[in-house]
């Protein structure tokens, strides 16, 4: 299965109140981009990596220019609107949609995900972590939602079959990951510093 990652990098990163573009935000020295880049060329089960820009990122358009990577440009409107325009654009098929803002992200993470994606026969399939870990890292928990009988959240990592990116609500697997590497994701100030924190401590376990 061609598995074809799609890093969501063009959104305005208002909540952070920044300067900064908000995938050049750096953390433990560098931009957290590079931290999404890294885990996927590290995942054997991606083969390509397309990351979407927006008129509100042009400064990260650029700077990949001296990445192994595709660039396009979507009109910025909001996440899913960008995202099914670069599928359809590019004619993607099967896309992993990932958030530029989870530092903590891993190759062995991202098999994991497909692997459940190809083994769950389903169009569709979003991951999930649960909303007690979210909150006991001090992140929010922004959507959440009811599965089973455990409250999750929304992980910003989703795989899609792009030839069916046009037929409305697709029946969606849901993978619940209990983990720091899906659960901390950088929207505030805040929990810019708290991911700065846990990045350290996992750098210092390697």
């Amino acid at each position: 299965m061609g598995v074809t990652a799609l890093v969501m990098a063009g959104g305005k990163g208002k909540r952070l109140a920044l300067q900064e573009e908000k995938p050049l935000i750096r953390i433990g020295g560098k931009p957290i981009i590079e931290y999404i880049i890294a885990a996927l060329r590290a995942a054997k089960k991606v083969d390509s990596i397309v990351v979407a820009v927006s008129d509100y990122t042009p400064k990260t358009a650029e700077y990949l220019r001296s990445f192994p990577v595709s660039v396009i440009k979507t009109p910025g409107k909001e996440y899913v609107s960008d995202m099914q325009y670069a599928i359809k654009t590019l004619n993607l098929q099967v896309v992993l949609a990932i958030g530029a803002d989870l530092p903590l992200i891993n190759g062995k993470v991202i098999d994991e995900v497909v692997d459940c994606y190809e083994h769950c026969g389903k169009p569709a399939l979003s991951v999930v972590v649960p909303f007690e870990t979210k909150k006991s890292l001090g992140f929010s928990c922004e959507y959440a939602f009811s599965f089973g009988d455990m409250c999750v959240v929304p992980a910003g990592i989703n795989i899609i079959d792009g030839r069916r990116v046009d037929d409305g609500e697709l029946d969606q697997e849901i993978c619940l990951l209990n983990r720091k590497e899906v659960a901390v994701n950088v929207n505030t100030l805040e929990e810019l510093k708290i991911a700065e924190r846990l990045l350290a401590v996992a750098s210092e376990k390697k």
